[in-house]
C-alpha cells in the first residue's frame, strides 16, 4: 500500500511542493487535484490527507465514498476549520473570542507518533509570531484522544478519534501540518514522523 494521498487544490500554502521536493516523502504520497477524488481508488492508501484549503462543500457531496473509506480501516488526516462537515463526528470550528498571546500557546495534553520530539514552544511560534498553529478548535467526540490544547483553557485544537463507523481521523484545527517540514524548528518532524504513523496497524485497520 501507498502511506498517503494527498488532495491538492488551487489555494495551497507551498505543503505539496515542500514534501514533494523531499525524495524520501515525496516517494511515499501520490497527489491528486481534489475534484478528481471520485476517481480515487481510496483503498490503495493508508490515509488522505486533507488539507486547509479543500472545498468542503465538494467533500460533503463525496460523503459516501469517505464514509466508505473510513468502513475500510482508512485513516483521514484534517486540518483546517471545519465549516460544512463531512466527517463522521467531527464538529464545526469555533473560533477563541478576543484572544491573546496567552491563548495562543500549545499545550500537550497527551504523546501521540506524530509530535514525538517535537517541542510545544516550536508550535506556539513560528519565525516569532504566535497563532499560526491554531486560533480555534472543534469539540473533540466522546472518547477522542485529545493531543494540544490552546491556552489555559485548553481549547483542543489537535485530537485523534475512532468513529463507530470503523477507521482513524486525526483533526488538527489549523494550518497544514506537512507545512510545517521547512521549518528550522523540531516542528519539522510531524510531516516524517505522519507517515510513518499512517503504516502503523491499529485496531479496526482492515488487512
Amino acid at each position: 500500500m501507498i502511506d498517503a494521498l494527498l488532495l491538492d487544490c488551487e489555494q495551497t500554502e507551498g505543503g505539496v511542493d515542500i514534501l514533494m521536493k523531499r525524495p524520501d516523502l515525496g516517494s511515499r504520497i501520490d497527489v491528486l487535484p481534489l475534484y478528481e477524488l471520485e476517481r480515487a481508488e481510496l483503498r490503495r492508501y493508508r490515509g488522505l490527507l486533507l488539507g486547509l484549503h479543500v472545498d468542503q462543500r465538494y467533500l460533503a457531496t463525496r460523503r459516501n465514498q469517505i464514509d466508505s473509506y473510513l468502513a475500510g480501516g482508512g485513516t483521514i488526516v484534517f486540518c483546517g476549520h471545519m465549516a460544512t462537515p463531512f466527517l463522521p463526528d467531527v464538529s464545526t470550528y469555533r473560533p477563541i473570542a478576543n484572544y491573546g498571546v496567552a491563548d495562543l500557546a500549545v499545550k500537550r495534553i497527551s504523546a501521540h507518533p506524530v509530535w514525538e520530539g517535537v517541542d510545544t514552544a516550536d508550535l506556539t511560534f513560528r519565525r516569532g509570531v504566535s497563532g499560526f498553529y491554531g486560533r480555534g478548535s472543534h469539540e473533540p467526540p466522546g472518547g477522542a484522544q485529545v493531543i494540544h490544547g490552546l491556552g489555559a483553557d485548553l481549547h483542543p485544537v489537535d485530537f485523534e478519534h475512532r468513529p463507530a463507523g470503523g477507521g482513524r481521523l486525526l483533526v488538527h484545527a489549523g494550518a497544514d501540518l506537512w507545512g510545517y517540514l521547512d521549518s528550522e524548528t523540531s516542528a519539522a518532524r510531524m510531516a516524517p514522523q505522519l507517515l510513518d504513523w499512517l503504516r502503523v496497524p491499529f485496531h479496526g485497520e482492515k488487512s
